[in-house]
């Protein structure tokens, strides 16, 4: 005995990430809103600026791991919505590759420059 067919399966053409890399933009937008919303509060409230403040803010290990944490967040924040340009707006599949790619190099590129300029402090 076969099982009825009731219609074809549908083939899901694209990405399909959809919902988790809404919520994934929606949380990293709150997480680098709370750590500005952090920075404005040592600065507002302390002495004259100058690179003895920047420094001592940021010497703080809690600030230095919320900084690592915002910056991460950051940097997927910008591959999900550059990837999602990439793939609306550009059709040939070998340019969007490269630049997929160059957009992932350019990247990792401005997270390690980041965790070189936080642990130099």
């Amino acid at each position: 005995m076969t099982t009825p067919n009731y219609g074809s399966k549908r083939v899901v053409v694209g990405a399909h990430y959809g919902l988790r890399d809404w919520l994934a933009q929606r949380a990293t937008a709150v997480l680098m809103a709370l750590f500005t919303i952090a920075l404005l509060v040592q600065v507002l409230f302390g002495a004259e600026m100058g690179y003895a403040k920047w420094q001592g803010i940021f010497s703080a290990q809690w600030m230095k791991l919320l900084t690592f944490v915002t910056v991460i967040a950051l940097l997927y924040h910008a591959w999900v919505g550059f990837r999602d340009v990439l793939m609306d707006y550009v059709k040939p599949v070998g340019v969007k590759l490269v630049l997929q790619v160059a957009t992932i190099v350019w990247l990792v590129g401005c997270g390690g420059w980041a965790v070189q300029v936080l642990w130099r402090l």
